[in-house]
């Protein structure tokens, strides 16, 4: 009996230890490599995104308290994953229009992933949450398939977008001249503060609008300024990074960016801006904070 009760002390601790493991992140499951996971929705079809399949996801980078920082739609190609817990595995465990929420290393998604800072208000080994809406997966050669199709049926349109940008200037009277990338650069209030340099989390506040005036976003209109890390992939649009990469705090510009440096030949993933479509984008830089200071 004595050496019954012992056993079972000296089992105890490892319990113990292992309901902790269970219960670190209530309602989340472990998938392995130090992932956890709590699926919200449950797609019709049983395929999952693999390794050359093209995806389009809807993203939101959280805080562990739900702290939203980035939320964008986004077509990428699933890759192998580059390392234990990479958010490619993540993709791969999803199927079309399932939704999830993932746990992963924060350090290791900006540093290998997005070859980026960690963000200013985390630390090495902090975890951080990704929401991923899986909206649509593609096979690679049904990708490129598509995509040779339809840059046949608009060839002729980026000609006519440049006519259209022409007149557009033309008719505004901008007496400003084209940044060798093609930016149209107007300031409006010039910056008090620090400059963007890259790893900085910045904070804008932005209205972006076709030619003819019709906005089609604005962090104002919904009172939420967007916070990203500057120089990191998948959070503005060649255009805006370029811009932004020019601006200082408290800063406020007007950049008119032809579509090579927007949304290109296809159009941005969520169809609201079409193919070969020059927009214009008001930007306002409310802060800027290097990395280690907030």
């Amino acid at each position: 009996m004595k050496h019954r009760l012992l056993f079972f002390a000296m089992l105890l601790p490892f319990v113990l230890h292992s309901c902790d493991r269970l219960a670190k992140y209530p309602g989340y499951k472990r998938a392995g490599h130090g992932i956890y996971f709590q699926l919200h929705t449950i797609g019709e079809d049983s395929l999952r995104a693999k390794p050359g399949d093209y995806i389009t996801v809807k993203l939101a980078y959280l805080t562990l308290d739900d702290s939203v920082f980035f939320e964008g739609t986004r077509k990428l190609q699933v890759n192998p994953p580059a390392y234990e817990g990479a958010i490619d595995e993540c993709f791969m465990m999803l199927s079309e229009e399932e939704s999830a929420t993932f746990i992963i290393k924060a350090d290791l998604f900006f540093d290998i992933t997005l070859q980026g800072e960690l963000p200013s208000f985390m630390t090495t080994g902090d975890p951080m949450k990704v929401k991923v809406d899986m909206l649509d997966i593609q096979s690679a050669a049904d990708y490129l398939k598509e995509k040779e199709a339809f840059l046949s049926w608009i060839e002729d349109f980026g000609d006519y977008e440049k006519v259209v940008l022409k007149q557009f200037i033309e008719e505004e009277k901008l007496d400003v001249d084209p940044l060798p990338s093609g930016i149209y650069y107007l300031n409006l209030r010039p910056g008090n503060g620090k400059k963007v340099a890259p790893g900085d989390t910045v904070t804008v506040d932005y209205e972006g609008r076709f030619l003819n005036g019709k906005f089609f976003d604005s962090t104002r209109k919904r009172h939420q300024p967007f916070q990203f890390v500057y120089g990191t992939e998948w959070q503005v649009i060649k255009g805006l990074e370029e811009a932004i990469g020019m601006m200082a705090e408290g800063e406020k510009s007007l950049f008119i960016l032809p579509s090579e440096l927007g949304f290109g030949n296809r159009g941005s993933s969520n169809n609201i801006i079409p193919p070969f479509t020059s927009l214009i984008f008001e930007v306002e830089i409310l802060k800027v904070s290097s990395p280690g200071k907030i």
